[in-house]
């Protein structure tokens, strides 16, 4: 039985410029709309230009007989990925974390069109490469790490999987109230809301909260395991906060919430894809079983 050739799946968002149409209906309305303020749209224009010719340039080395697909982050949640895809991740490093949760070991190759203005942690390439690194991944020849994920579960059986990390909260400013359970102990809290980390989140969000608190919880990305933190917990007679921070290896942190409504779990700062976490739901975190294949030489 013949064997389909593989399929270069492209994953890309839209650009700054392309909201800015979306919000303003027409490039000259949006130029009015920023010259007012002192603002220019020529760099936006000069931005979406390079991205646009990245997305060209890579697409245009995919060797003739492959399939190619193209879809964008806010297309992710209908499109079906299959087993024989090469994912390629063209933008800024959170485009990665995006599209992680759909995939089930499809390797993924990170392009970074502007390595000036974007970090480059998970989009590691420039778009000239994107041909030998489909053929060397395709022929089994590539470097690839096995990213850690993180999974909350709901005991309504509802779950949502994340490459950087969960966070456990309020959708607004207000408290978090919940009941925090772990290998440390358990302990009724009030505070900003948990962030429970992968070592690749650890270099995200949970860096900026350990350089904060001093709370340093080593993690490597590859490494089974996660790390939780609680932002800014508040005493009180009912409240606690000695549960402050922690590593999860084989023991799941249980969250039960306290919340008569506002409670809210996201996965990679996408705040529109949540989980209600209202009064009495119950949440285990734990390392999932999925992990990203991110193609790194």
């Amino acid at each position: 039985m013949a064997t389909l050739p593989p399929r270069v799946v492209f994953v890309t968002r839209e650009s700054d410029y392309d909201l800015l149409l979306a919000r303003h209906a027409t490039r000259e309305q949006a130029r009015f709309f920023l010259d007012r303020r002192g603002q220019s749209l020529d760099e936006l224009e000069e931005r979406h230009r390079r991205q646009d010719e990245a997305l060209k340039s890579a697409r245009a080395l995919v060797p003739g007989d492959w399939r190619q697909a193209l879809v964008s982050r806010g297309g992710l949640d209908r499109f079906l990925f299959t087993p024989e895809d090469i994912v390629v991740a063209l933008g800024q490093d959170g485009l990665v974390a995006n599209v992680a949760k759909y995939l089930a070991g499809q390797p993924v190759i990170g392009v970074n069109p502007m390595p000036e203005l974007y970090d480059g942690v998970l989009v590691r390439f420039p778009a000239a490469e994107v041909g030998k690194l489909l053929a060397a991944t395709h022929a089994g020849a590539v470097v690839q790490q096995r990213r850690t994920m993180v999974e909350g579960r709901l005991d309504s059986g509802e779950r949502l999987v994340a490459l950087n990390e969960l966070f456990v909260g309020h959708r607004s400013h207000q408290s978090a109230r919940y009941e925090i359970a772990g290998q440390d102990g358990v302990e009724e809290q009030s505070s900003s809301g948990i962030i429970i980390a992968s070592g690749t989140g650890a270099t995200g969000w949970a860096r900026s909260i350990m350089l904060a608190t001093g709370q340093d919880v080593p993690l490597s990305p590859e490494e089974r395991a996660l790390g939780w933190f609680v932002r800014e917990p508040f005493p009180s007679r009912a409240t606690g906060t000695k549960m402050r921070s922690g590593r999860l290896d084989t023991e799941p942190l249980a969250v039960t919430s306290h919340m008569n409504e506002g409670g809210v779990i996201f996965a990679d700062g996408i705040e529109q894809d949540y989980l209600a976490f209202d009064w009495g739901r119950r949440l285990h975190v734990a390392v999932a079983q999925q992990a990203l294949s991110l193609v790194t030489g």
